[in-house]
């Protein structure tokens, strides 16, 4: 999958959000090492589909959270500021959620 990236906008982010971020993609980098040792272990199919069932947790919640922290920055900058595209963009991130 290639993912088109908007090389014209950047988020500015404070160092505090940047390492509450990063933590958590630490972590679930992590989790998807152990699911890898789990199957190079030969692990209950049950077990693993636990842990990824855990992993994808993790991710939703991130995803969230960055969401959250779009909404109060990001699109409040840009209706602020009579950019009025931003629902369009808002729209169709709502329904790669709800998919």
């Amino acid at each position: 999958m290639v993912m088109k990236l908007n090389e014209s906008k950047k988020t500015h982010r404070n160092e505090n959000e940047k390492r509450i971020i990063t933590n958590r993609i630490n972590r679930i980098e992590g989790q998807l090492r152990g699911v890898n040792k789990m199957i190079q272990e030969d692990i209950y199919c049950k077990d693993v589909l636990v842990q990824l069932s855990a992993i994808e947790n993790s991710v939703k919640s991130l995803s969230n959270y960055i969401l959250e922290n779009h909404l109060y920055t990001c699109v409040t900058k840009d209706i602020e500021n009579g950019n009025l595209d931003i629902i369009d963009e808002l729209i169709s991130l709502f329904k790669k959620f709800n998919k």
